[in-house]
């Protein structure tokens, strides 16, 4: 599924299908991508966001990666991770103000080499500005700055990879940036058809933004598979609450989910689509007959401090 190089972890994710009762009644064939196994700490769909920005830092010569996240960021944890793993020095800027002790994420980050500052609210809004990169620039020296969740061309470039097969109908996904659901799109036939499920409450402007994406790569001059885009829609009524917000519903179908079919789900990002799914099977809103590919887009790291933070066991 992905080019062998320097930059591949040499894990291909699994494709598992799904023996629900649920689907079977609606009539449609259910499988999820297991990126959450290809690697212990550089998986899901971070590892794709970042795989491209590496390759950049690595042909500019350059030893340094810095990125944004808040205190539970997948992205900061995997890009701590690959920094290790792959020879670069690493420094995270937080948002908000440094709590010891750290939270396991933190924590994590910190044992894999990375250098955490922590930035006020106010500041870290201003972190896509060119002003503060220059900031940063002058500050640290001659480091790739990838923007906060590998949200750049680099990371559309990277999700692309992530689904290679016509043999689904529709592909499902969580949402928070869009970006990888604009790889996806970017990525499948016009026969097929994706869906995102946005993690955050009001998730209808999303839409414009991942239109942006696909208008910018395609204007970039970055490779393409097809110039005719598959067509897409967003489904906003999963939320929950907001990011990172989940309730005793999300987490007993979470706990279920897993029972059944030895699938973890995080829940942040991947319980919320799942769940979204299934009542969407029981609905009937999927035609008979579709194929369903659900991603696992990883981010099981965040749910021991969600979990804590919850005093849910």
């Amino acid at each position: 599924m992905h080019s062998v190089n320097y930059f591949s972890l040499g894990l291909l994710p699994t494709i598992q299908p799904i023996n629900s009762a649920i689907a079977q009644q609606a009539g449609v064939e259910l499988s999820v991508l297991r990126l959450d196994c290809m690697h212990p700490w550089v998986n899901g769909n971070k590892w794709f966001k970042l795989k491209y920005n590496l390759q950049e830092a690595k042909q500019r010569n350059l030893t340094t990666l810095l990125t944004f996240g808040g205190a539970y960021s997948n992205h900061i944890f995997a890009t701590a991770a690959a920094g290790n793993l792959f020879g670069f020095r690493t420094i995270g800027m937080i948002r908000g103000e440094e709590t010891l002790p750290l939270n396991p994420t933190l924590s994590f980050a910190v044992q894999q080499g990375m250098q955490l500052f922590y930035v006020n609210r106010d500041k870290y809004r201003e972190r896509q500005t060119t002003a503060l990169q220059a900031e940063l620039q002058q500050r640290f020296g001659e480091v790739l700055i990838i923007p906060e969740g590998g949200s750049n061309l680099n990371g559309v470039r990277g999700c692309m990879e992530i689904v290679n097969t016509r043999e689904f109908d529709t592909v499902c996904l969580a949402c928070g940036t869009g970006t990888t659901l604009a790889g996806i799109i970017l990525s499948l036939h016009k026969s097929q058809r994706a869906i995102g499920f946005p993690v955050l409450k009001n998730g209808r402007f999303l839409a414009p933004e991942i239109d942006n994406w696909l208008r910018n790569y395609l204007a970039s001059g970055l490779p393409v598979a097809d110039e005719a885009i598959a067509s897409w829609e967003l489904i906003c009524d999963y939320h929950m609450g907001g990011y990172a917000k989940v309730n005793d519903e999300l987490l007993q179908f979470s706990q279920q989910f897993t029972q059944e079919h030895d699938i973890p789900l995080d829940y942040v990002y991947t319980a919320k689509m799942f769940y979204g799914v299934m009542d969407l099977l029981k609905q009937g809103f999927f035609p008979r007959g579709d194929r369903l590919l659900l991603i696992h887009t990883g981010g099981l790291q965040g749910n021991i401090g969600m979990e804590k933070r919850l005093n849910w066991h």
